[in-house]
């Protein structure tokens, strides 16, 4: 029996060991697969292959591309219509799925990337409408290089792809738009400036050849697109109906931008119908405009899923097949999800679309992998292949996201006195509100799994100490009035810490107000009424808000927009209450009061204003009326001044002797022709100086915006912002800010039915409050 026990005993312990063991090279195999990146012509792996044009890296993008297309049958040539595309192991390709996200940061959201134990996060960087508030193009390029390089290390280690469809560059229309948040403001010219900066920093290569990509970027959502859910109007099902001048002079920019100057590799056309077509099946918009007129160099994607959207929300086409047909010959390559791989045969086969259709399309798929380097080989013996985890949340890289918060973050208000605090002065801190403990809330949407976070608190705390009181959470149906004020009286000054969060505005879903939710505004009054002494309304969100009670309330002194401010949103907070860091950040969209929205549907596209309809147009260039706080608001702890050193008075074009308007009065000119080439100073291009000087007693940053304002032809402007220089100087220095203005590309103005003009006659340049007359003649 002993002998007998014994060796159950053993056999048990066997049994455990084997499991074990199974356990740990089950766990093994998962590690190596983790950690090896999905890429074809593996000609060490597979000798064969070397054979392959498409695999020869000594070929053109062209030849290798039309040689692969060519040994593919057309249902193999199918599967790479979606975004989960096949693999073809007889050619060594894997099957690679396209969608991967970095719009601050790389994501988790659309399968192509993930975290795991070998990269459990990735720096999250402030939402882009925080960044964009910066008005800082070198951060903008900046926060995109750091990006790729996560991206390509986490590549390196099968943990991501390397086609991300970021950024998101609409406009900003509608201050109660959901996903205005992932935005770069209401503005086209900050839209542009961005987009090409991110673009840039995502993609650019270390070498700069324009034909390699570091990882393929993507402008989103082409055009029009602001509307995702607002009472009875859905994205899927929305018309936007705009006209030629809105659509050329606001909508249009920031793509044009992303493809024309900032080689982008992608667009991603979006759900809604532009003057009743869906965007991803109008051949104007996608192979007129984007292929034809800006000549992309990548390939267009849906969202997700357009395809069976305008079949079956739109009604647009009566069969599947019909649908992705018509996408497809519209210009569409790539369609996110399975709508277009489930039925494209069916549409060869009924004779909608030929093979040839379909060639074309994966062959710009193809092309962009392959400035990937996904057909070169092993990664690891290209550029970036000794990326790995090691380079994923550095600590220079997680200062970066501190610093662009800090750099994004907007003073609105604040009294004499009040910030920025001193820690000898302000023993005990109040910290009140549903975001001061903030974590999630505080990266916005589209957002990955940070490398850590820092709330509010925990910022303010590494200071002062600091009492936290929730008062209530984000909704604010039952706010806890007497604890947050007992506390608030209490402490030495009090920080509240309100706004929103995901629950309130986000994708699918639209504000209906702009109130403070619940009752929020409740808690501050009656928190500020309490204090003893100053108070800080800090305003988490992404869009803005009527907030007049607490700009005119003299117990909150002072008030701060922090967007959603990213993983070190809390240090960057503190940083700027305690003055280690003075504020310089812009508003980059425009404050409405409540009776805006009273009167204005999300679904009128109109950004001009109609006077015999009440309607009073949208954002600072054609809103007229009264803000909360308008476009580029923003206070500092100094002060700057501007001196104009160098401006023109008169700028004259130079006309052929036939032209028509040398024998008639005209009102403008078109923005091409003779008279706007060969630019010499003082005929179609000039230069504006503008001396800044730091006249306040404390460093800082400052942006200089340069505004004009056209005279009012074709529905111009109010005014519209040229340019814009950041610059950073230490007490009593200055600097001098060159803008170069060419007359015919900065100084036109869109005509009725989309046609760039220059306006004639007096022009107005402004910076801050100096103003500068300019005339344009013939």
């Amino acid at each position: 029996m002993a002998s007998s026990s014994l060796t159950g005993r053993n056999r048990a312990l066997f049994s455990v060991s084997t499991l074990l063991l199974c356990l740990l090279l089950c766990i093994s195999e998962q590690s190596n697969a983790q950690s090896s990146p999905v890429f074809a012509c593996d000609v060490t792996g597979n000798p064969s292959l070397a054979g392959f044009r498409f695999c020869n890296t000594g070929l053109n993008i062209k030849a290798r591309v039309t040689d692969l297309v060519g040994r593919l049958t057309l249902e193999e040539k199918i599967g790479f219509l979606g975004s989960n595309a096949i693999g073809v192991s007889r050619l060594g390709i894997p099957a690679y799925k396209w969608w991967s996200e970095a719009l601050h940061g790389v994501s988790n959201v659309g399968g192509g990337s993930s975290f795991s134990g070998q990269v459990p996060g990735a720096t999250s960087f402030p939402q882009v409408i925080l960044t964009a508030a910066s008005f800082n193009v070198s951060l903008f390029q900046a926060i995109g290089k750091v990006v790729s390089t996560e991206a390509r290390a986490m590549y390196n280690v099968g943990s991501a792809g390397l086609t991300f469809w970021s950024p998101n560059v609409n406009i900003f229309r509608d201050p109660r738009w959901g996903r205005g948040q992932e935005t770069p403001g209401e503005d086209p010219e900050l839209s542009s400036k961005y987009a090409v900066a991110y673009v840039r920093g995502l993609q650019e290569t270390d070498g700069g050849d324009p034909n390699r990509l570091k990882v393929a970027a993507c402008c989103k959502h082409y055009t029009a697109y602001d509307v995702d859910n607002w009472k009875d109007v859905h994205r899927f099902t929305f018309n936007a109906v705009v006209n030629q001048q809105d659509l050329a002079d606001t909508f249009q920019p920031p793509f044009k931008s992303c493809v024309v100057d900032g080689n982008v590799a992608s667009v991603m056309c979006s759900y809604n119908q532009v003057n009743g077509k869906p965007t991803c099946a109008d051949p104007d918009l996608l192979s007129g405009v984007i292929r034809g007129q800006w000549k992309l160099n990548g390939y267009i994607v849906s969202d997700c899923d357009s395809v069976d959207v305008l079949y079956t929300k739109q009604h647009y086409t009566k069969t599947p097949e019909e649908a992705v047909a018509k996408s497809i010959l519209a210009g569409l390559d790539l369609n996110c999800d399975h709508f277009t791989g489930q039925n494209a045969m069916k549409a060869v086969k009924a004779g909608l679309v030929n093979e040839t259709a379909i060639d074309k399309a994966i062959s710009n798929n193809f092309a962009t992998l392959m400035r990937l380097g996904f057909f070169d080989g092993d990664p690891k013996k290209q550029p970036y292949g000794g990326l790995g985890p090691k380079d994923v949340c550095t600590a220079d890289n997680q200062e970066l996201a501190r610093d662009a918060a800090r750099q994004g973050i907007v003073l609105l208000k604040n009294s004499a006195g009040s910030l920025p605090f001193s820690p000898s002065a302000i023993k005990t801190l109040a910290v009140i509100g549903p975001n001061a403990n903030a974590t999630e809330t505080m990266i916005g949407n589209y957002n990955g799994i940070p490398c850590k976070y820092t709330t509010p608190l925990q910022g303010l705390a590494e200071t002062v100490s600091s009492t936290y009181q929730l008062g209530c959470n984000v909704a604010c149906a039952e706010p806890d009035l007497g604890s947050a004020a007992a506390l608030a009286a209490s402490a030495d000054a009090v920080v509240l810490v309100m706004g929103e969060d995901q629950s309130i505005e986000k994708e699918n879903l639209d504000r209906l107000d702009l109130y403070l939710p619940g009752k929020q505004q409740e808690l501050v009054t009656q928190v500020a009424k309490a204090a003893k002494g100053p108070v800080v309304l800090v305003i988490m969100s992404g869009g803005g808000f009527d907030i007049t009670f607490a700009k005119n309330d003299e117990k909150i002194t002072s008030i701060m927009w922090v967007g959603y401010p990213g993983e070190a949103g809390g240090l960057a907070i503190a940083d700027v209450i305690f003055g280690r860091h003075n504020p310089s950040g812009n508003l980059p969209m425009t404050w409405y009061p409540q009776s805006y929205v009273e009167k204005v549907p999300m679904s009128n596209m109109n950004m001009r204003p109609d006077k015999s309809k009440g309607y009073p147009g949208r954002t600072y260039r054609f809103y007229a009326g009264e803000t909360v706080y308008a476009f580029g608001d923003g206070l500092t702890y100094t002060k700057f001044d501007h001196q104009l050193i160098k401006a023109p008075r008169l700028v004259s074009l130079s006309l052929d002797d036939n032209h028509p308007c040398r024998s008639s009065e005209c009102q403008s000119l078109d923005a091409i022709g003779p008279h706007c080439e060969n630019a010499v100073e003082g005929v179609s291009d000039f230069e504006v100086h503008l001396k800044v000087k730091n006249v306040g007693d404390r460093e800082g940053s400052h942006t200089v915006f340069l505004f004009f304002t056209p005279p009012q032809v074709h529905g111009s402007p109010i005014k519209h912002l040229l340019g814009f220089e950041k610059v950073r100087l230490g007490k009593s220095e200055e600097t001098v800010v060159r803008f170069n203005v060419d007359v015919c590309k900065d100084l036109s103005v869109v005509d009725e039915i989309g046609k760039r003009k220059i306006a004639l006659g007096h022009h107005l340049l402004h910076v801050g409050s100096l103003k500068h007359s300019l005339n344009i003649s013939v």
